[in-house]
């Protein structure tokens, strides 16, 4: 049974920071790529960052420089290192697995290609 697990969500000041874990399991960890989505209320699904499987990673604009998307492959988790946050990156967060080439555009998270998990919710306070 494919599982993926996430942690780390919550609230905060604006400025602070929060790390997002996923642990999956249930599947070869190493044969998907990894992301990180969030759906604001009232808002569509939007890919936060990626990373293929080759390492190549992917950031939304507005979080370029701020966010930083890691894995380890001996815990099977990836991670979201979320620094200088702000009010607008208030969202509940999702992580998604998926082979290369099924990322696809989806209004509502989840999303119905590859796996997700349940999503955890950052709120950030001005």
């Amino acid at each position: 049974q494919v599982q993926l697990v996430e942690s780390g969500g919550g609230s905060v000041q604006a400025g602070g920071s929060l790390r997002l874990s996923c642990a999956a399991s249930g599947y070869t960890y190493n044969s998907r790529c990894m992301g990180w989505f969030r759906q604001a209320p009232g808002g569509e699904c939007e890919p936060v960052s990626t990373l293929d499987l080759d390492g190549t990673t992917y950031y939304e604009d507005s979080v370029k420089g701020r966010f930083n998307i890691s894995q380890d492959n001996a815990k099977n988790t990836v991670y979201l290192q979320m620094n200088s946050l702000k009010p607008e990156d208030t969202a509940v967060y999702y992580c998604a697995a998926f082979r290369p080439g099924d990322l696809e555009f989806t209004s509502e998270c989840p999303g119905s290609f590859g796996y997700w998990g349940q999503g955890t919710q950052v709120t950030v306070s001005s």
